[in-house]
This record gives structure tokens, sequence and C-alpha cells, in this order.
């Protein structure tokens, strides 16, 4: 039995593989599938629960973030070269 107090539908492996896309579309409608090889049961096919994505609220962390007035302040120059990629790696500008 499951959550539901309903006894899910047990097919066979050979049956799923036959006959999945029916399968999902009862899973889909709520019903829970158990699959078995034989007579044993080794997985059960349910639906997944996909969370509803919360609508974007423009201006939401309005009053929580606050910059500096530096932040729009010009980078310095090598600053600004690590940033384009104008450095090698061994701390000396490219091209120099």
């Amino acid at each position: 039995m499951n959550a539901q107090g309903k006894v899910p539908a047990v097919v066979t492996v050979g049956e799923a593989k036959t006959t999945l896309s029916k399968l999902l579309a009862r899973v889909e409608a709520g019903e829970e599938v158990v699959i078995a090889r034989g007579r044993v049961p080794v997985a059960r096919l349910v639906a997944v629960d996909v969370p509803t994505p919360q609508r974007r609220r423009p201006g939401r962390l309005k009053g929580l973030v606050s910059l500096d007035s530096s932040f729009f302040d010009p980078l310095p120059d090598d600053m600004l070269d690590a940033w384009e990629g104008k450095y090698s790696g061994d701390g000396e500008r490219e091209g120099s």
C-alpha cells in the first residue's frame, strides 16, 4: 500500500520496457507503479514533485543591500587588466 492507501500496480521489467509511455501517463495521473523482477519488487515509478517557481518581484531587496560610493570609482589599471585577462599568470602583463 502506498501513502494514499492505494495498492500500487505491479508490472514486470519486460512489461515496463514495452509499455513505458503508458506507465508514465498513469504515473502523471497520480498512480504509483512498482516494477518487479519476477515476483520481487525492485523499483517504484512515481511522479516527480516539481516545486512551483516563485515569481520574481523587482525591488525585493531594496534597503537590504548597500554599496559604498567607491564602488563606482574606476578600477586601478592592474585590476582592470586582470579582469580583462591581460595577465599571463606569472604576475606580469602580457605584451610588456
